[in-house]
């Protein structure tokens, strides 16, 4: 059975000679508490680019043309112990859009230079694959992730 599919979207912008990040604080479900970026479930019919068009749109109120994301790669996560969390990300950058963040019921947005992101306070996963999506590059990884539900214990090259 396929896993459901979601998307994320790392917005990227010059400030103040550094390059920056937008990541939220997740208010409520999956991830409570944790820096995330942008992004969620695909709707019935909807690609991963429209998506994150959506998402990004509805999580920070920031509007960003399919055309300006950069396809990144893909994710799988499996939960071994809580398989209904288990899912595919397609995974985004945009270095252009519209708008300022504003907070939502979803997201509290914030800028953080890229040498300053919160891995320890992101998903565990992320400290393996994020730093070379956001230095330009292009992730294809699956992670399994333990008991805890938190902490990754295995991860591969690929997606499985």
């Amino acid at each position: 059975m396929p896993l459901p599919q979601v998307c994320v979207c790392y917005l990227l912008r010059e400030h103040d000679g550094r390059t920056e990040v937008l990541l939220g604080r997740k208010r409520h479900g999956l991830g409570v508490g944790r820096f995330v970026g942008p992004g969620g479930k695909l709707e019935p019919g909807e690609s991963a680019t429209e998506a994150a068009v959506r998402e990004v749109l509805e999580e920070t109120g920031i509007r960003v043309a399919a055309s300006d994301l950069e396809p990144r790669g893909l994710l799988t996560y499996h939960f071994p112990h809580r398989e209904a969390w288990s899912q595919e990300s397609s995974v985004f950058v945009a270095r252009r859009w519209s708008g300022e963040p504003a907070a939502s019921d979803e997201l509290e947005p914030e800028w953080f230079a890229l040498d300053a992101v919160p891995y320890a306070r992101m998903w565990d996963d992320a400290r393996f694959w994020l730093p070379g999506v956001l230095d330009g590059g292009a992730v294809r990884r699956t992670f399994v992730f333990g008991a805890d539900l938190a902490s990754v214990v295995e991860e591969r090259n690929g997606v499985a």
